[in-house]
């Protein structure tokens, strides 16, 4: 089992293939992974999207950073974020302390095409368009822009491709 010297946080807005690139980068170096939204749903007792409606997203996000506190105990793992995960400073702080931060991108026409028929995206519902994405990600873009170490575009790239440019980026 190889050993990462950080924690790998990919971060990115939904449908990005967080999930899917550290499932694949698990299998290429032999590290655990961790997906925050599986674990708040397993905290939580309850899917995000309920979460959401009994508690509201601040709730939500006071969850996410409590995991990030506890995960910032962990090392050498793989960590795929929620979305919105990087948009509280407390957040990022705690990734930039035990982690590199990878961006994952795609396009607003590719995220649509990955989510379209996801039920479990609760700020997509009502508003499942390229449009609400576009510019649901044109304001994130900057925040996500500014706390990532590498950005990777996703686009028209199999996840081996990906996963080839972040090892290569982080030096692996």
């Amino acid at each position: 089992m190889k050993k990462l010297e950080k924690n790998i946080f990919l971060i990115g807005f939904m449908g990005a293939g967080k999930s899917t690139i550290a499932a694949e980068l698990e299998h290429e170096l032999g590290v655990p992974r961790a997906e925050m939204d599986a674990m708040i749903v397993e905290r939580e007792g309850m899917p995000i999207s309920d979460i959401f409606d009994k508690h509201g997203e601040t709730y939500f996000r006071d969850v996410e950073t409590a995991l990030l506190r506890d995960l910032q105990e962990k090392e050498g793992i793989i960590v795929s974020c929620g979305g919105g995960a990087v948009m509280r400073d407390e957040n990022a702080a705690l990734m930039k302390q035990c982690g590199r931060i990878v961006l994952l991108t795609a396009t607003p026409e590719t995220i649509y095409e990955r989510v379209k028929d996801s039920t479990d995206r609760p700020i997509l519902n009502g508003n499942m368009n390229v449009e609400y994405i576009s510019g649901l990600m044109e304001k994130r873009k900057d925040r996500y822009l500014a706390v990532a170490d590498i950005v990777v575009a996703t686009d028209g790239k199999s996840a081996a491709e990906i996963v080839q440019e972040i090892l290569k980026a982080l030096d692996k």
